[in-house]
């Protein structure tokens, strides 16, 4: 799988997102992790609005609220826990609704939360690269998202390096599947056929 990906298009930040299709699902690179003897699969995502592959992206890399995107609110939960701030326990409120912000956006400090929003767009914007390809259906682009996750996962191989940030996660399951992912791993991998049609339209 790696290896079939690893022949795609690398976009990156900040002029690469302008190429990526309008449906699709995306496949994240880390700086100096490697699998297989090339650089390793970190995350696997898509998007559910119509033509919003772009959009997610931004989300990730660009915009700075980390209550949009799950990816930049791990990267934050483990530079904090890293460094050891108390700041942690107010990066996970989530301040989406108004009744959340009503109950704890007095309590937040605002320029230390946008000094780590910040940090994490550095890190992203510095150290991910990202393959894109296309899938319009979305019952589709789900399900194939879901299957490529579980069978990165599995893989035995495809271990982090010392130095990954992911392992100071206060998240067990990022440090370690080391993927940038909580959710849908160990799940149903692609079958021969299915990677073979994936491959076939790669």
């Amino acid at each position: 799988m790696h290896e079939l990906f690893l022949n795609g298009k690398r976009l990156r930040f900040p002029d690469g997102f302008t190429s990526a299709p309008s449906n699709g699902i995306y496949l994240l690179f880390e700086h100096g992790e490697q699998g297989h003897g090339a650089d390793r699969i970190v995350r696997v995502g898509t998007h559910t609005g119509k033509n919003q592959l772009v959009s997610r992206l931004r989300q990730h890399f660009v915009n700075e609220n980390k209550d949009r995107s799950i990816f930049r609110k791990n990267i934050g939960r483990a530079m904090l826990h890293r460094e050891r701030d108390p700041f942690l326990e107010d990066w996970e409120i989530d301040l989406t609704t108004r009744k959340a912000r009503k109950l704890y956006e007095e309590r937040i400090d605002t320029e230390k939360k946008q000094d780590i929003e910040r940090q994490v767009s550095k890190y992203i914007q510095k150290n991910f690269s990202v393959i894109v390809f296309s899938e319009p259906d979305k019952f589709r682009r789900l399900k194939l998202e879901s299957k490529i996750i579980s069978t990165v996962s599995w893989c035995d191989t495809c271990a982090p390096s010392e130095k990954w940030l992911g392992l100071h996660s206060p998240k067990k399951k990022i440090r370690e599947s080391g993927l940038w992912l909580v959710n849908g791993l160990y799940k149903e991998s692609l079958s021969d056929q299915e990677f073979d049609d994936l491959r076939n339209r790669i």
